[in-house]
């Protein structure tokens, strides 16, 4: 099964290359939370192909997917759906939203206030929606790939903690390189939107079935009793740093291991190294920590704050 699940991972990457260039860890990302059932949060400036990499990824899957551009006067029923009341019938109809698929993008996501984000709260947690007290089942394996602009304030409505804890990952985009630079310009310049997608040949190569099967290797994947206490470990470090208000929580920890096993599986082993989990660490934790006020003051980052809990935590043998 390791090679049927490298193998899978290797054709999605290809397909994503043909419109992407570089932006290799967000592909892992987006690979790992797809192989353990979790949400990535996308942040990046306009114009680093946030968005683009995400139709992308989906495009690569023979899943439904569905995308929503997130705007000030989106209310939750654009979201969820609602009951419309059926005269030809004399009964109420269950109009269903875009979140009934099995990928979501979720564009721009802090441009929507809070009252239509936290429609998404139910439904990445539970994989379901209540409307008006009926519960209505999303797909098992719902995913949700989010993103937005981290400089622009104006209009927008940051993510509150309890939205972010949602997500497994939050990658942070950095400009490419200067040769990876050249070769989008020599690829995408010719044309000022995302270009023929035909043309460059993206395909669906990984089936629901493909998908399910990695998933459900993934789950048996090793984690022996020095890995769990080294999650544990680094996690709970979280809680007494000096330069944080609030650490991560068990959730923080279930996800980092879930995370580290498809990380795993991924790079062809069946069982969790040490490095799994310190690649991992820096996405996995950085939204769920609160920074305190000194830190803020002096600049302090997330990552360092991570960087120099990984350094001061012993790693199993």
């Amino acid at each position: 099964m390791n090679d049927a699940v490298s193998a899978l991972i290797e054709r999605i990457k290809a397909e994503v290359h043909k419109l992407i260039v570089g932006q290799d860890d967000a592909i892992d990302l987006l690979l790992v939370s797809l192989l353990s059932n979790g949400h990535i949060l996308l942040e990046g400036v306009p114009g680093t192909a946030k968005t683009m990499l995400a139709r992308a990824f989906a495009a690569s899957l023979s899943l439904k997917f569905r995308r929503i551009q997130f705007i000030p006067d989106l209310m939750p029923g654009d979201v969820i759906g609602a009951n419309i009341f059926d005269f030809a019938n004399n009964r109420f109809q269950h109009n269903k939203g875009p979140i009934f698929t099995e990928v979501l993008l979720a564009d721009e996501i802090n441009r929507a206030p809070p009252k239509t984000q936290s429609a998404l709260l139910q439904a990445m947690q539970e994989r379901a929606v209540t409307i008006d007290g009926e519960d209505h089942p999303l797909d098992s394996g719902f995913l949700v790939v989010a993103t937005q602009n981290p400089i622009e304030q104006q209009g927008t409505y940051p993510l509150p903690e309890a939205q972010l804890d949602r997500f497994l990952f939050k990658h942070v985009f950095e400009y490419p390189g200067e040769d990876d630079e050249r070769a989008i310009v020599r690829r995408h310049g010719q044309q000022t939107g995302e270009g023929d997608w035909a043309a460059l040949g993206v395909q669906a190569v990984a089936s629901k079935t493909d998908i399910d099967a990695a998933r459900a290797f993934v789950a048996e994947i090793r984690l022996n009793d020095d890995m769990v206490d080294y999650v544990v470990r680094l996690v709970r470090a979280t809680r007494a740093h000096r330069w944080l208000s609030y650490g991560a929580s068990p959730r923080a920890a279930n996800m980092l291991a879930s995370a580290s096993r498809a990380y795993a599986a991924a790079r062809g082993r069946d069982y969790v190294i040490p490095d799994d989990v310190k690649t991992l660490a820096s996405p996995t934790l950085r939204h769920r920590l609160v920074l305190s006020p000194s830190a803020e003051i002096e600049g302090i980052q997330p990552e360092r704050v991570i960087a120099e809990i990984i350094g001061d935590t012993e790693t199993p043998k």
